[in-house]
C-alpha cells in the first residue's frame, strides 16, 4: 500500500537529483543512425529491427536513474582495467593514433561497431599471438562466476557474437586480429575479482551474425517485420523488451 504521508529522506532527496541529471543527460544524446555490431547476438529479431528503425520505446521503459548509474561505474571499471592491464605488460591499445575508438562501418554505414582496445603485445610467458580483440565487461557476482565456470560463450551468446563479429569485420583494418584469440575480460562488480579468457575466432557465428544484420536492415527497410521470438507476450525476453506494449498491441 502506497504510504502517502512518506517523507523522503535526505539521501533519497539527493540521489533523486543525481538520477534527474543523468536522465536528462541520457534523453539530449544523440541517437544512433546504425544497427550496432554489439547488439548482433539479441535474442529477438524483431526488437533489433525497432533498434535499428530508433523505433520510440514504450513509456516508462527509459532507463532508470539506477541503470545510468551502473552504467557509469562500467564504464569506470573498464578504465581502470586498462591501467591494470597496461602496468602488467600489456601493450593495449583503445584510441587510434588520429584519436576515436577502433571501429568499423560497412553497408554504407548501416553497420557499425567500436571495439574496447586492442593488444599489440603481453607478457612472453603468457604465449599469446598479436594483435587480439579486447573486450571488456562488468557483471554481477552471479553473472561473473556462471561465466568463470563456463565460459563467455555459453553464458554470455550476445557478447560471443560481439567478440566474433568484431573480429571478423576489423580484419580488414588490422590484419592478422581474427587469426588470434581475443582476449575477453570480465570484472566482477561485487568483489573485483578478473576473469581472463582467451576466445577463438568463430567464423560461423559471425557470418551468422552478419546474415542476422542483412536480415534485419532489409526487412526494416521494406516495411516488413520479422517473427518474435515467442509466441506469447509472458516470454521472459518480452517482459524485459522495451517495445514490448508496442510489437503485442492487437493494432
Amino acid at each position: 500500500m502506497l504510504d502517502l504521508n512518506h517523507q523522503p529522506k535526505f539521501h533519497e532527496r539527493v540521489t533523486a537529483i543525481v538520477d534527474t541529471a543523468l536522465q536528462a543527460e541520457s534523453a539530449a544524446r544523440a541517437k544512433r543512425r546504425y544497427l550496432g555490431a554489439s547488439r548482433l547476438g539479441v535474442a529477438c529479431e524483431r526488437a533489433l529491427q525497432f533498434e535499428y528503425a530508433d523505433t520510440p520505446e514504450d513509456p516508462g521503459s527509459e532507463f532508470s536513474g539506477r541503470t545510468l548509474r551502473i552504467f557509469d561505474v562500467g564504464h569506470a571499471l573498464e578504465d581502470l582495467a586498462i591501467r591494470w592491464l597496461r602496468m602488467a605488460g600489456f601493450e593495449l591499445y583503445t584510441q587510434r593514433n588520429g584519436g576515436g575508438q577502433f571501429g568499423f562501418s560497412v553497408a554504407d554505414g548501416r553497420i557499425q561497431g567500436h571495439v574496447d582496445g586492442i593488444v599489440a603485445g603481453a607478457p612472453a610467458e603468457l604465449g599469446l599471438a598479436f594483435p587480439m580483440l579486447w573486450e571488456c565487461k562488468t557483471m554481477n557476482d552471479k553473472n561473473w562466476r556462471d561465466t568463470a565456470k563456463r565460459g563467455v560463450s555459453v553464458t554470455k551468446p550476445v557478447y560471443a557474437a560481439q567478440i566474433a563479429v568484431y573480429q571478423a569485420y576489423m580484419e580488414p583494418s588490422i590484419p592478422g586480429i581474427s587469426g588470434n584469440p581475443a582476449l575477453f575480460t570480465a570484472i566482477n562488480k561485487d568483489t573485483q575479482e578478473l576473469w581472463f579468457e582467451a576466445v577463438p575466432f568463430d567464423g560461423g557465428l559471425a557470418q551468422r551474425m552478419s546474415d542476422r544484420a542483412v536480415r534485419v536492415i532489409q526487412a526494416t527497410e521494406a516495411g516488413e517485420q520479422l517473427p518474435r521470438i515467442a509466441s506469447e507476450p509472458g516470454y521472459f525476453e518480452c517482459k524485459y523488451c522495451a517495445w514490448a506494449n508496442r510489437c503485442w498491441s492487437p493494432s
